[in-house]
């Protein structure tokens, strides 16, 4: 939708049924995507964030208001026509995952990402029968096929709009584990932030936290909230 200033034309968005799901129309014209498909979402729920996004709009259509209308447009345009190449994407994560690569100093820092990241890799290799290793240091580790064909297994039983939501949840955080605790609902958003942020804020305790750094972790956090809020609405 970048380069997109289209007006305001309608007077009113609506939700309507249609096959597959609901979709979104201005007044009677039905909202496509850029790629000219017809956006159907899965959940009327969805279909109503869509459609207030819609309606919030005055004079030029600004696309970066509406994140629940991108997102569902990546479903359709970019996610649904290459799925496998999306998973086979995210399935990489879990190769080098966040939680698996851990400070050699100080021990406080150490201590801390053992605290907060043993735990949810406990959880992976129980709930998700994903054993991962870890590593101090950044040198790579390999992963045990099983433990990633499991996780794999988990995004493939996912939409095509969960995973568009999903990907944002494991772009932002770094972490595949992270993300699948997110969407089997074992830790909230707001957690999973916190979690991957650890060195982060080890540093900003240290030294300070830079304005502009602090600002772009705020669009992050954002951006991380808005994708879960929009994976919950796709049931």
């Amino acid at each position: 939708m970048s380069g997109w200033t289209a007006k305001r034309f309608w007077t009113r968005a609506t939700v309507d049924p249609a096959p597959g799901g609901y979709t979104i129309r201005l007044d009677s014209r039905p909202v496509k995507t850029p790629a000219k498909t017809l956006l159907v979402v899965p959940a009327e729920a969805l279909a109503q964030a869509i459609a207030a996004e819609w309606d919030a709009q005055t004079g030029l259509v600004k696309p970066d208001t509406m994140p629940f209308t991108r997102a569902a447009n990546s479903a359709l345009d970019k996610v649904a026509p290459q799925r496998d190449e999306v998973i086979d994407l995210l399935a990489a994560y879990g190769e080098t995952d966040l939680l698996c690569y851990r400070a050699t100093g100080p021990q406080p820092l150490i201590d801390r990402q053992a605290a907060h990241w043993d735990p949810l890799l406990h959880w992976a290799a129980r709930d998700l029968n994903a054993p991962l290793q870890t590593v101090a240091g950044v040198m790579h580790i390999p992963q045990s096929p099983e433990s990633l064909a499991a996780m794999r297994a988990r995004m493939a039983a996912q939409s095509d709009f969960e995973l568009a939501a999903f990907y944002d949840l494991v772009a932002i955080t770094g972490s595949l584990v992270l993300a699948l605790a997110v969407s089997h609902r074992h830790i909230d958003a707001e957690a999973a932030w916190t979690l991957s942020r650890i060195d982060e804020s080890w540093q900003a305790e240290q030294w300070g936290r830079d304005d502009e750094a602090a600002a772009m972790e705020l669009l992050k956090k954002a951006a991380l909230l808005q994708a879960d809020r929009f994976y919950r609405l796709c049931a």
